[in-house]
């Protein structure tokens, strides 16, 4: 299970599948020469060595003359710092190219909406708007959430009822979204724990919502105003193309929370929700705020989860957390 665990991890920060079974064959067997590590992981010849040729990149192993050269695993902490930093790059590409895509689009097309192409959706109509889109879905719905939110009676309410009938909701939540006061608690816990499939970054680059591959909801809302008064629908297009892959960019970055009606090892609901706006970034005074206790207590009940998990500092508290199943 921990092999499972620490493979899916490696996935996630980008390595190959033939690299991420070398890396954990290493930490089995190491120090040994690297032909016997590649046979027991089942490669040899050039399969081997560009799967070790990953893990050199990655700064996870060191280079190698031949395969005879005996190897181990290095100290993972450099070689992490440069596989994030290049996932990191990835999704800031993704971004800018995402962002170009619409502009272009902007250009061309949305002077003359009326084309069929896109809907512009302002003031009051937003809500409904929403609430028709949610209704509509028979598969998927696919969002990234961030503030400002437009008030809508019965939100949360919509979305179990659509989780109720069985559409899979997949929710990349920025930190924004869990620092947003009482929001955490009485709406993303409660669909989390419906059967929402729920990640989280540090911030999401627009706010949208992918309704099936049939159309989607794009706020052009304006943070710094806290307003959120006009939003356009795309129908089948090159930029809903780009919007879907600006989703699964997101998501395949983002880190999970997954809800569970029991929680594992006598979890408390208010450590459960320390964890995740730990893991989100969230200031300590914004989590204090959000379980109800002061500063200090916070600060003793993180200590107590941290010797409970054996880390040593915050980082790895949310790590081991994501390990044991705690996110």
């Amino acid at each position: 299970m921990a092999n499972a665990r620490l493979g899916e991890a490696l996935r996630l920060l980008g390595l190959g599948g033939d690299a991420a079974g070398v890396y954990l064959t290493l930490l089995e067997r190491a120090p040994a020469p690297l032909r016997e590590v590649g046979a027991a992981a089942g490669l040899d010849g050039p399969a081997l060595a560009a799967a070790y040729g990953e893990l050199v990149d990655a700064g996870l192993a060191s280079p190698v003359v031949d395969a005879g050269d005996t190897v181990a695993p290095v100290p993972p902490a450099a070689g992490l710092e440069i596989l994030g930093r290049h996932r990191a790059a990835e999704l800031d590409e993704s971004r800018i190219t995402v962002g170009g895509a619409f502009e272009s689009f902007r250009r061309q097309r949305l002077a003359a909406y009326n084309d069929d192409l896109v809907e512009v959706v302002t003031g009051e109509a937003i809500g409904p708007r929403m609430r028709q889109a949610w209704a509509s879905a028979r598969h998927r719905i696919r969002q990234l959430d961030s503030p400002p939110y437009f008030p809508i009676d019965g939100s949360t309410d919509d979305a179990l009822a659509t989780l109720a009938r069985g559409v899979v909701q997949r929710v990349v939540y920025s930190r924004a979204s869990l620092e947003q006061p009482g929001h955490l608690e009485e709406s993303i816990e409660r669909v989390v724990a419906a059967g929402e499939q729920a990640r989280v970054l540090p911030s999401v680059p627009v706010k949208l919502v992918i309704i099936d591959d049939a159309y989607a909801l794009v706020s052009l809302s304006i943070r710094e105003a806290d307003v959120h008064n006009t939003m356009l629908v795309v129908q089948p297009c090159g930029l809903l193309s780009a919007l879907v892959a600006l989703f699964e960019q997101s998501w395949r970055e983002a880190l999970p929370l997954h809800g569970r009606t029991a929680l594992p090892g006598g979890l408390a609901p208010a450590d459960r929700r320390l964890l995740w706006l730990l893991a989100g970034g969230a200031a300590d005074e914004v989590i204090a705020r959000e379980i109800g206790v002061s500063r200090r207590t916070l600060f003793r009940r993180i200590q107590v989860l941290m010797a409970r998990l054996g880390a040593g500092n915050r980082f790895q508290l949310a790590l081991q957390a994501q390990r044991h199943g705690w996110l």
